[in-house]
């Protein structure tokens, strides 16, 4: 692969990324400033949002696992010798140790006497980070088991996803704090508080690893229109199953998805392949995308930790959540949107022109 090909599969994987985490950040501010009595589902726009809302979490899980495992499989090494083992442990440690430190309850970490149980509950919390940490983890890992039995990419990574799909709705039937602790339990329900347990979220990027060992081992691929296509309708597909087992069982299919039900995992794994397979047919139009939004794609950590300390607070300041939570109208929380958006753009120029390049805090 050249180098030409590598800057072009690049920019296809960070439109997805970009798209991805702008649209987290303007759903947590708008999650978080928005008054209840303008949250109706009888209006369009908020309709229409709340669905994307749905979406957001799916489509950054799944470009995670997708750029994660292009970078890895680039490396046309056996895993015992590949520097992107060692790289993506400590990623997996340094994942792991920001999400703990952005709900941290003191500022005392030796002294836990005056923390109230509620504060340990939120503390214990999984959630995106965390989540995200120990997917890289398992790509690794079923990475590991995919050159030693020799079965390929494509059937280890979804025969792996199905292992953290399928159990979902029993698991979240048990009452894991029985047979667990709760820093453990968390990582498998959400009856704990979790809000990104590992089933069914783990998946996700594991389906996501498929596309990024394919365009890795195929660094053509994502020029080829039948690609594009395959993706868009496989997405469609999957999509129209779903749609046709609402209608014969004669259920209602509501926006307000359930996130462990098997159809709501299916919906949201078929939009996002719809929604990959368009961009990556937009990219093939185009000969470069502004150099923003490559800078965006990149710096999604420093993104999602700095817009989170901003909107939920921490040890240090009490967040936009405290002095405005759920109190605006429609109007200023679209400018706050926006101007939060800004804000990220902001410091994502401002790291770059400081040419501040903290590897590990480049996702």
């Amino acid at each position: 692969m050249n180098k030409v090909e590598k800057k072009q599969r690049i920019i296809f994987i960070d439109l997805l990324r970009a798209f991805a985490v702008l649209q987290m950040v303007q759903g947590h501010t708008v999650d978080v400033l928005l008054a209840n009595e303008f949250r109706s589902y009888e209006s369009l726009s908020y309709s229409i949002w709340h669905f994307m809302r749905g979406m957001t979490a799916p489509i950054f899980m799944f470009t995670s696992g997708t750029v994660f495992t292009y970078l890895f499989r680039l490396v046309d090494e056996p895993f015992e010798n590949n520097p992107r083992v060692l790289k993506g442990f400590k990623r997996f440690l340094l994942l792991i140790t920001i999400g703990y430190l952005l709900r941290f309850p003191t500022f005392n970490p030796f002294n836990f006497q005056y923390i109230s149980e509620s504060q340990l509950n939120v503390f214990y919390t999984v959630d995106v980070l965390h989540l995200i940490g120990f997917g890289l983890f398992f790509i690794m890992l079923f990475a590991f088991i995919s050159e030693k039995i020799k079965i390929g990419d494509t059937a280890t990574f979804f025969i792996a996803a199905l292992i953290f799909i399928v159990p979902t709705q029993f698991f979240k039937n048990i009452d894991w704090l029985a047979y667990l602790p709760k820093p453990i339990a968390n990582y498998f329900y959400s009856g704990a508080g979790s809000l990104f347990p590992l089933f069914p979220w783990a998946g996700y990027m594991l389906l996501g690893a498929i596309l990024g060992s394919r365009l890795a081992k195929n660094p053509t691929i994502f020029r080829n229109t039948n690609f594009s296509l395959r993706t868009i309708f496989i997405g469609i597909v999957i999509l129209s199953l779903v749609f046709l087992y609402n209608y014969l069982s004669y259920s209602n299919f509501y926006i307000r998805f359930d996130s462990y039900n098997y159809q709501t995992i299916a919906f949201r794994v078929g939009f996002v392949l719809v929604l990959t397979g368009i961009v990556s047919l937009i990219s093939q139009s185009i000969q470069s995308i502004p150099h923003l939004i490559i800078l965006i794609g990149r710096n999604t950590l420093s993104i999602y930790v700095v817009h989170l300390i901003i909107l939920y607070g921490s040890v240090i300041n009490p967040g936009l959540k405290i002095v405005w939570g759920n109190k605006l109208n429609p109007g200023f929380t679209i400018l706050a949107a926006i101007l939060m958006i800004l804000l990220m753009t902001a410091m994502v120029l401002l790291l770059h022109k400081l040419k501040i390049k903290n590897k590990q805090l480049v996702t």
